[in-house]
C-alpha cells in the first residue's frame, strides 16, 4: 500500500469495501458515547509511537457489522485524533474501492483516504475474513508480513487488522496490540508483543497471538 496513488493490498494489506446506505450513515454520525480502550503495558514507549488505541462504540459497531456482512476483505479509514501517545478513533469511513476489485484475499482502492475526501485520518484498518494470520511479523520471527510492509509506507501513526471479535493493531514502533470488540471479549486484558512477534504458537491461532 502506498501513501498516494493506488493501493494494491494482498493478504497482509487489504482495502476498503465501499459501502452505502445505512452503514455509511452509521459511520458518519457523531459519536458522543463511551469509548473502548486498550492500553499497551510492559514495554517502554518510544518518543513518538502510540501506546494506546481507543475505538469509539460507533466505530466498533460499524466494524462488527462490516465484518459480518462481507466475505471479502474490506478496508476503512480510521477518522479521529492523536493526543500525545493516544490515538482516538471516532468513526470508520469507507474508502473509494471498485467492488469487483475486492476479494477474499485482496482489494484495490482507487485512491487514498485524503483523496477520497476524508480528513482527520489516523490510520487504516482492513479485515481478515477468516480471522487468521492477524499479525505484523510472522510468528517466531522478525520477518515482517505484507501488512507491516504496507504500514511502513504509510504516514499514519497506527494501522489495524479487523480479526473477528478483536482488532489487532500496531504503531510506529511495530509493537503488536489488540482491542476486544464484542461483549464477550471486552474484559479481556490487552496483549502486547515486542517487535518481531516471537509467539511460536501463533501460526496455529486465529490471530497469531496468544488467545
Amino acid at each position: 500500500m502506498q501513501a498516494v496513488g493506488v493501493w494494491v493490498l494482498t493478504r497482509g494489506g487489504r482495502v476498503v469495501v465501499a459501502t452505502a446506505g445505512l452503514m455509511v450513515l452509521l459511520a458518519l454520525q457523531p459519536e458522543p458515547t463511551r469509548l473502548v480502550e486498550t492500553a499497551a503495558a510492559g514495554v517502554a514507549p518510544s518518543a513518538t509511537a502510540a501506546r494506546t488505541l481507543i475505538i469509539s462504540e460507533q466505530a466498533r459497531r460499524y466494524l462488527v457489522l462490516q465484518y459480518r456482512s462481507f466475505p471479502t476483505e474490506f478496508m476503512g479509514c480510521m477518522i479521529g485524533e492523536v493526543r500525545g501517545r493516544t490515538v482516538i478513533v471516532r468513526r470508520i469511513a469507507p474508502a473509494d474501492v471498485d467492488p469487483p476489485q475486492s476479494t477474499a484475499t485482496h482489494v484495490v482502492p482507487q485512491q487514498t483516504c485524503e483523496e477520497a475526501g476524508w480528513t482527520g485520518t489516523v490510520g487504516t484498518i482492513h479485515s481478515h475474513p477468516t480471522g487468521e494470520r492477524c499479525w505484523y511479523f510472522f510468528p517466531g520471527t522478525q520477518v515482517a508480513s505484507s501488512d507491516a510492509a504496507s504500514f511502513m509506507r504509510q504516514p499514519y501513526p497506527v494501522d489495524a487488522i479487523m480479526c473477528g471479535d478483536r482488532v489487532v493493531w500496531t504503531s510506529r514502533d511495530m509493537v503488536q496490540n489488540q482491542v476486544p470488540l464484542t461483549d464477550q471479549t471486552k474484559r479481556s486484558v490487552a496483549q502486547e508483543h515486542q517487535r518481531g512477534n516471537r509467539i511460536h504458537a501463533g501460526s496455529a491461532s486465529r490471530t497469531g497471538v496468544d488467545e
